[in-house]
Formats: structure tokens, sequence, C-alpha cells
């Protein structure tokens, strides 16, 4: 019984690893998606992790809700922050701290 116990908790942190590289992945890609959109540098081509927890998508789920930060410039030198918020395996939402906006 001990031995189960164990590959069950094994697997579970194997599948909870896997399943957060898939949401990391896809917060870098909203990042830069939304970068793109604007006429924006996306620093560091990286997202960091800065809080995990359990929440119902909208069909009642148990899933994860991941908050990414990400850094951004909007003059080349200037830092300025974002977060993708993840919901399962889906954008919730992403913000970005003010921002120049260049015409051109």
């Amino acid at each position: 019984m001990p031995e189960l116990l164990t590959v069950l908790v094994l697997a579970a942190l194997v599948w909870l690893w896997y399943d957060s590289m898939r949401a990391r992945e896809r917060a870098v890609q909203a990042g830069k998606q939304a970068c793109e959109r604007n006429a924006l540098q996306f620093l560091d081509d990286t997202v960091q992790i800065v809080k995990l927890w359990p929440a119902r998508d909208p069909d009642g789920r148990l899933v994860l809700r991941r908050t990414y930060r990400f850094e951004f410039s909007d003059d080349g030198a200037q830092r300025r922050g974002g977060v993708v918020v993840m919901l399962g395996a889906g954008v919730e939402s992403l913000d970005l701290e003010p921002f120049l906006m260049t015409h051109g």
C-alpha cells in the first residue's frame, strides 16, 4: 500500500510540473502578443510565477489559477510590469502598467 501511495504522489507531481510548464509557455506567448499589439518590447523572454492557487473554471471544474509577472519596455530604457493570470490552460486576464504610446 505505501508503494501505491508513493507512485500516486509522484504521478501527481509529474502532472503538476508538466501542466505548469504548459501554462508558463502560454503565459509567455500571451505577454509577447500583448507587447507586439502595442509596439512594446517584451523583456527577458520570460515570465515569473508569483501566485498559484486552486479555483473553479466557468464549468465549475477545479483547476489551478496561476499569476505570472513579466516586464516590458515602451522606450527601450525603462522597465514596466505586466501580469498574466492563467485559469487552467487559458488566459483569464492580462494587464500592462501604463506606458508611453508612440505614433508612427
